[in-house]
């Protein structure tokens, strides 16, 4: 599978200039990609703000991602702001090469942003087959918290982060990839924005991807760029079924 990983600075709640550019950089992604992964909150930063910024499930961008998708046979994942009803959700998309669209919504919200008090939590992990791959994809602050990632009876073949994480904390968030990736025995993509935002944040990217044993396919990712990184699961399945972590875990429930 060839992934496409889209680092790119975000500007501060311009949902046009958002839209516009990542419409731009689809347009242009390499042949053959099988992937394209986003940021967090890609069209709009990580805001409180919801009402300022939110989108609905019928909007005419959300179409215009499907048609994208169906037009270069890529799927795309990333998340958005959505409103349904009186409710706002951190919501992540995952738009197949036929358009179909399934959708998570982010569990864990970020308290020390406040993030609790303006959006709704989801409770249920998504796990998407898509050319033969099981793909489990969430969002940012959900990289805290193993459990709810665990990959239990081999559930899935692709973990993936979105995020906003910036770099007062970014040696966390190298560390825990590493760790996802290892215990999980699963390959691992992870795209954050860069940039800075309104909140004096800055974010210098780090965007990778891992292998099963933890070992770097795409060394972490500094400023705006687009890279590529091909997987291989016979390798990865090759090598769960000699090392039997998976099989040897313990087994629970959440």
């Amino acid at each position: 599978m060839k992934v496409a990983l889209l680092q790119a600075p975000l500007a501060w709640e311009d949902i046009e200039k958002n839209k516009t550019h990542f419409i731009e950089l689809l347009n242009n992604i390499e042949s053959e990609t099988d992937l394209v992964v986003l940021p967090e909150m890609f069209v709009s930063g990580f805001t409180m703000s919801p009402e300022r910024v939110y989108m609905t499930m019928t909007d005419n961008y959300i179409a215009e991602l499907q048609s994208l998708c169906k037009t270069y046979l890529f799927a795309l994942t990333g998340s958005i702001v959505i409103k349904e009803g009186d409710n706002y959700y951190n919501r992540l998309f995952f738009i197949t090469d036929t358009g179909e669209i399934s959708t998570y919504d982010k569990r864990h919200l970020f308290s020390l942003a406040g993030e609790e008090k303006v959006y709704k939590a989801g409770n249920d992990r998504l796990i998407v087959n898509y050319r033969g791959w099981n793909i489990c994809p969430l969002v940012c602050y959900d990289l805290r918290f193993p459990v709810f990632s665990r990959n239990y009876g081999e559930a899935y073949d692709l973990l993936i982060y979105v995020a906003s994480w910036p770099d007062q904390r970014i040696y966390a968030w190298d560390a825990l990839l590493k760790a996802r990736a290892i215990e999980n025995m699963s390959y691992l993509v992870a795209v954050n924005r860069c940039g800075s935002d309104e909140n004096n944040n800055i974010y210098s990217g780090h965007s990778q991807a891992l292998d099963m044993l933890g070992g770097y396919l795409l060394e972490p990712l500094v400023g705006e760029q687009i890279a590529y990184v091909t997987l291989d699961k016979a390798r990865q399945d090759k090598i769960r079924k000699s090392f039997g972590v998976l099989r040897d875990a313990d087994a629970f429930t959440i």
